[in-house]
């Protein structure tokens, strides 16, 4: 029975954007699949992982008019991207296997029944229901997403805590030695609602989201997310948990500020990064009057030092700090200039924006 007849990337372009989320090695099978639904000349794509689900469609297939399949996701991907632009594919039903033809090629997937394929129900009532831009919220994620933790027991730190309150949305992340904070206006007002978004959710919308200025629908619920754009659905379930203060955690009035350029220091920190020892990744900043010194070393006894001019007057400082949560903040902002703000060598530094207050970055220091 013949599902599918239609240009390569008709299928190919949906499934791309469900399969970020699909598991290799699943302990349920089905959960490694897709699933391929057709209604009319309406293509649909689902795939989940129980946590995340993302849901697609496409116009204009050829073919059965209602069918239904879960195939292996990750195949069938690799199978229609390895075929040449613009060929014409065939899905075909035979004996519960799924053949995919184009051309002069033939390959048999094994399916499962659609009827199996587990689906998220979406929760009935919702806090907040948003708009924006894709590229706004695009734009936020990419601010915070890298000081997100990566597989600690602090499960809630795992995520991104997503915060409305009033006319503005802040996002916030955080592992425990550093934290980046951003917020956007919203055009309408909102009431306050905290959820903590977990780090693959947070990832998929950042590979998925366009940068440009269609609508992102958001709906928050009790339990869970929706995230509607273009012609996605991401439905997501909220990490249960209690994030940290992060209002308490950035620092008020430190009074040691310099604003530098951000390639140069950029530069200089991976210039210098290369002489770190590998396991600790600590470079010294010393501030004196007109100077920035960026200073490392490793046990092999070899060193770096990097200059740079600023524009300071103020008390020296001989501060450490792990390079790589540097190169993170300064790799992640677009904008000519950072400013840095420090206390003394045991206290955390704040970098900001200049006239921008509406992103900060907090790192802890170490000792060297």
């Amino acid at each position: 029975m013949l599902l599918i007849k239609t240009p390569r990337d008709k299928i190919l372009s949906p499934l791309q954007s469900v399969c970020g989320i699909v598991e290799k090695r699943h302990t349920l099978p089905i959960l490694s699949n897709v699933l391929i639904e057709k209604d009319g000349e309406k293509l649909t794509m689902l795939a989940t992982d129980i946590e995340i689900q993302i849901k697609t469609h496409a116009d204009g297939a050829a073919g059965a008019d209602k069918a239904a399949v879960t195939v292996g996701a990750r195949k069938l991907q690799d199978i229609l991207r390895s075929l040449p632009d613009g060929v014409e594919v065939s899905l075909t039903m035979e004996d519960k296997r799924l053949q995919v033809r184009a051309g002069k090629s033939r390959f048999n997937l094994q399916t499962l029944p659609a009827e199996d394929y587990p689906r998220m129900a979406q929760a009935d009532q919702s806090q907040a229901q948003l708009e924006l831009t894709q590229r706004q919220f695009k734009r936020l994620l990419g601010l915070v997403q890298y000081a997100m933790a990566q597989q600690d027991i602090r499960y809630y730190l795992n995520g991104l805590l997503l915060v409305v309150t009033g006319e503005e949305m802040r996002v916030v992340a955080t592992d425990g030695h550093r934290l980046a904070f951003a917020s956007e206006e919203l055009a309408e007002s909102q009431a306050r609602t905290e959820v903590i978004l977990p780090r693959k959710t947070v990832l998929e919308l950042s590979r998925l989201l366009a940068d440009n200025d269609e609508a992102l629908n958001i709906r928050l619920a009790p339990n869970q997310a929706v995230f509607r754009f273009g012609d996605i659905e991401l439905v997501s379930k909220l990490i249960d948990g209690k994030f940290p203060d992060y209002e308490r955690v950035i620092p008020q009035g430190h009074g040691k500020i310099v604003t530098v350029p951000r390639q140069t220091l950029l530069q200089s920190l991976l210039r210098a990064a290369i002489l770190t020892n590998e396991k600790f990744r600590g470079v010294r900043l010393v501030l004196a009057a007109g100077s920035l010194k960026i200073i490392s070393s490793n046990a092999d006894q070899e060193e770096a030092l990097e200059e740079i001019e600023v524009d300071y007057n103020g008390e020296a400082l001989d501060i450490g700090f792990n390079v790589t949560y540097l190169l993170d903040v300064l790799n992640n902002v677009s904008v000519e200039n950072v400013e840095c703000r420090f206390a003394d060598a045991n206290s955390s530094a704040l970098i900001t924006l200049p006239d921008n207050s509406r992103f900060k970055y907090v790192v802890m220091p170490m000792r060297i």
